[in-house]
C-alpha cells in the first residue's frame, strides 16, 4: 500500500501488475489545475493523461459551496460536504480495497488536496505521484487522449474514521488569545507579507502565523525532498505537529504541507480549510502585513 508518495517507476510497475478484471484495484486521478485559468487542467487532460485516469476538477469535485446557508463566505475552495464527497468517490468506482493515485503537473500542489480528502474518508491507500506528470513523461511512459477511463460506476465504498484533522474559523480566532497552536501558512513569502496579492482582496496573514512555502517541500526537479531533509526543516519551524494548524490561501496548498509532514513522519497537524480567503473576507478580523 502506498499512503504518501509513489514514484513514476513504482507506479508503472504497479499498473503493470494490476488486475483490471473483475474490478480495478488502482484508480488514477488527474488533478491538474491552474488558479488563473480554471479549465486549463481539463484541457491538459484531454490532450494527454495517464491511461485510465479520471479527471477531477478542483472547483467542481474537490471543493464545496463557497457560501453557507446563511450566506457567510467559506473561502475560495471550501471542503465539499463529507456525504457529497463520499458519493463522488463511489461514482468513480473506488472501493475500500482500491489504491488511489493522484497526480498533477505542479509538484503535487493540487493532487495533495485529493490525498487529504481521501484520508478524510478514512482511506489510507492513497498516494501522490512524486514529480507528477513531468516525472512520468521523463521516463517515456505512456499517455493517452482517450477520455474513457478504466474506472467508473457506483461502488460500495464505506467511509471510515477520518485519518486527518481540521479546525474551523472560530477555533483559529480562539487561538489568537490562547496561542496554543502554531499556524503555518503555505503561501509564497511575498503573499504572506501582504505583497503582490493578486488572488484575495486583502494582503497579509493571520497574526502569529509562520510561513512555510509549500514549494520548499520540493527538490529542483519537482519531486519531494527526502523524509530526513523534510523532518529536519520542519522541526526547525514547529515543535509539535499535533499543536499545529496548516493553512494557505484557500485550503489547497496547505494539504501539500500536511503531506510533507506525513512523509517526514510528523503526523498530527490539522487543516484550516477556509484559510486566508475566508479569514480576510471579514474586515473585523486582524491582519498582519510584513514580518512580525
Amino acid at each position: 500500500m502506498f499512503s504518501t508518495l509513489i514514484s513514476a517507476q513504482e507506479l508503472a510497475l504497479l499498473l503493470q501488475n494490476d488486475t483490471l478484471e473483475p474490478s480495478k484495484k488502482v484508480v488514477l486521478i488527474d488533478c491538474r489545475h491552474d488558479l488563473a485559468d480554471s479549465e486549463a487542467g481539463r484541457r491538459a487532460f484531454q490532450q494527454g493523461h495517464l491511461p485510465g485516469a479520471i479527471f477531477a476538477h478542483l472547483d467542481q469535485q474537490l471543493s464545496g459551496a463557497k457560501l453557507t446557508k446563511s450566506g457567510a463566505f467559506r473561502g475560495r475552495h471550501p471542503l465539499p460536504e463529507r456525504e457529497q464527497w463520499l458519493q463522488q468517490v463511489r461514482a468513480w468506482g473506488i472501493t475500500n480495497n482500491t489504491q488511489v493515485i493522484a497526480y498533477d503537473a505542479q509538484g503535487g500542489m493540487f493532487a495533495a488536496r485529493l490525498w487529504w480528502l481521501m484520508r478524510w474518508l478514512g482511506h489510507a491507500a492513497v498516494a501522490v505521484l512524486d514529480g507528477g506528470m513531468p516525472a512520468w513523461l521523463a521516463l517515456n511512459l505512456p499517455v493517452t487522449s482517450n477520455n474513457e477511463s478504466a474506472a467508473g460506476g457506483s461502488s460500495v465504498f464505506q467511509a471510515g474514521e477520518s485519518l486527518v484533522g481540521q479546525c474551523n474559523l472560530e477555533q483559529v480566532l480562539q487561538n489568537l488569545t490562547s496561542k496554543n497552536r502554531l499556524i503555518v501558512d503555505a503561501r509564497a513569502a511575498d503573499r504572506f507579507r501582504g505583497e503582490n496579492e493578486t488572488i484575495d482582496p486583502v494582503g497579509g496573514h493571520i497574526p502569529g502565523a509562520k510561513n512555510r512555502f509549500f514549494k520548499d517541500n520540493l527538490q529542483a526537479d519537482g519531486r519531494f525532498k527526502s523524509a530526513a531533509q523534510l523532518r529536519e526543516e520542519w522541526l526547525a519551524l514547529i515543535t509539535d505537529p499535533a499543536q499545529s494548524i496548516m493553512q494557505c490561501g484557500s485550503g489547497v496548498t496547505a494539504c501539500h504541507n500536511l503531506l510533507a509532514l506525513e512523509v517526514a513522519g510528523l503526523s498530527g497537524a490539522v487543516l484550516y480549510p477556509g484559510s486566508w480567503s475566508e479569514w480576510c473576507a471579514d474586515p473585523s478580523r486582524p491582519v498582519v502585513q510584513g514580518v512580525e
